[in-house]
C-alpha cells in the first residue's frame, strides 16, 4: 500500500517507511512497536506501559467527542473512508487541526482516490494510504491540480480577498 506525505509548505512526496501497525480489534497488542487500534479500545490497559507511539482509527460512524479527551496520548489519527463519497472524514480532520489543535499526523485510508487528495490536504491531512494498484504519480500530480484556493482552511487561515494586495 502507497503512502503520500504532504508537509506544509512542501512538496508531496512517496514515503518510504511506515512504521505503523494496523492491529485489529480480535488481535493482541505488540509489546513494542508503533500501533493502530480502534477507538474502542484506545483505552485498552494493554496500550500502557507499552514501547513504542500509539495511533488511532478512526470509523467514519464513530463520534470524534470519544476521541478528544485521549487525544494527548494518540500520535496518529487514521481517518477511514469507507467509500469515496462518504465525507465525515473530512469534517473529522478539519475539526482535529482547527478546534482541537492537533499537531500529529492524520492519515487517510481506505477509499482513498487521486482526485480527492487535495482537498483532503486542505482539511488537514498529511499522510494518504493509496489502495495496491493505484497511479501513484497521478496522486502527486493531484496536489498540483489547482494553484489558487478562494476558502480558508487548515492550510491557509485567510480566504483570497484577505490575501490580496489592493
Amino acid at each position: 500500500m502507497p503512502l503520500l506525505e504532504y508537509r506544509k509548505g512542501g512538496a508531496p512526496l512517496l514515503s518510504a517507511a511506515d512504521s505503523w501497525i494496523f492491529v485489529a480489534d480480535d488481535q493482541p497488542v505488540p509489546a513494542s512497536g508503533d500501533v493502530v487500534v480502534s477507538l474502542a479500545r484506545l483505552s485498552d490497559a494493554a496500550l500502557s506501559g507499552r514501547s513504542g507511539k500509539v495511533g488511532v482509527r478512526l470509523e467514519s460512524t464513530d463520534e470524534l467527542d470519544a476521541l478528544i479527551p485521549q487525544l494527548a496520548k494518540v500520535s496518529l489519527v487514521a481517518v477511514n473512508f469507507p467509500k469515496f463519497g462518504d465525507g465525515r472524514g473530512y469534517s473529522k480532520a478539519r475539526l482535529l487541526r482547527e478546534r482541537h489543535a492537533f499537531a500529529g499526523e492524520i492519515r487517510a485510508i481506505g477509499e482513498v482516490l487521486s482526485d480527492q487528495l487535495f482537498f483532503m490536504m486542505r482539511c488537514g491531512f498529511d499522510t494518504f494510504a493509496l489502495l495496491d494498484g493505484k497511479d501513484v504519480q497521478a496522486a502527486l500530480a493531484a496536489f498540483k491540480d489547482f494553484s489558487v484556493t478562494y476558502q480558508a482552511a487548515t492550510d491557509e487561515a485567510r480566504p483570497l480577498y484577505r490575501r490580496v494586495q489592493r
